[in-house]
């Protein structure tokens, strides 16, 4: 790959619908893809080849680095596993009782959070003999997740937004609904944990503080993505 590129085509792609993307915690050769093909793969950016991938038995919805040797991955089969790059060997860790829609790690509480179609999201400590750690009601189906530390911001069905402490999931920090119109599409926590970024379905992008005082909510703002110039 020459350095001067600054955009290129990956051979062999998956078959069907992307769903997600991610790169290495630790280095930007390393790349993880999640499809509807049902395949999780594993490409090297600065070869172009897939190094590896394995599948679900049914097409794969999100996925997620726990580190540099260990991804994680869920989908339409319910099935949350996680896989070993290394060795190639992938372990079933637990299952929710719908589609996960969404696969995060917290690498400051050691903890997998799933979110998933039933309504629920799950906690999940490997180290332990019963992996799941709790099970937390979130109303209605998960959309979109986001962890940063212990921050969990959660969008779901009818536009609700819900906010966990990972240190205490009691109850949520707080409940929101989204200042966009139509349904959210993903939401991506700000790295110093003070907000999140909201999308939706028509396009929209939603810049919002999780102080709930005035001078701080005078900063979010919302803007339009995907103009479109005329002439």
């Amino acid at each position: 790959m020459a350095e001067s590129r600054t955009e290129f085509k990956l051979k062999t792609p998956p078959d069907d619908g992307i769903t997600n993307v991610t790169f290495s915690p630790d280095s930007s050769q390393f790349l993880l893809v999640s499809s509807w093909d049902k395949t999780v793969r594993l490409y090297d950016i600065s070869s172009n080849t897939q190094r590896l991938s394995y599948t679900h038995a049914m097409p794969v919805l999100d996925c997620a680095y726990k580190d540099y040797i260990h991804v994680l991955s869920g989908g339409l089969d319910n099935t949350l596993k996680s896989y070993d790059v290394n060795s190639r060997q992938e372990r079933v860790v637990g299952c929710h009782e719908n589609p996960i829609k969404c696969v995060e790690y917290s690498g400051s509480n050691n903890v997998i959070v799933t979110g998933s179609w039933d309504g629920t999201v799950k906690v999940w400590d490997e180290r332990a003999q019963a992996p799941c750690t709790g099970t937390y009601n979130q109303g209605d189906k998960v959309y979109s997740m986001s962890v940063v530390g212990e921050v969990l911001v959660v969008g779901t069905a009818g536009r609700k937004v819900l906010v966990w402490d990972l240190r205490n999931m009691s109850c949520p920090q707080q409940k929101r609904e989204s200042s966009l119109k139509y349904q959210t599409r993903c939401i991506s926590c700000f790295p110093n944990k003070s907000g999140y970024v909201l999308s939706s379905i028509e396009g929209r992008v939603a810049v919002e503080y999780l102080d709930p005082a005035a001078e701080a909510q005078k900063r979010k703002y919302a803007f339009k993505c995907h103009r479109v110039k005329e002439n």
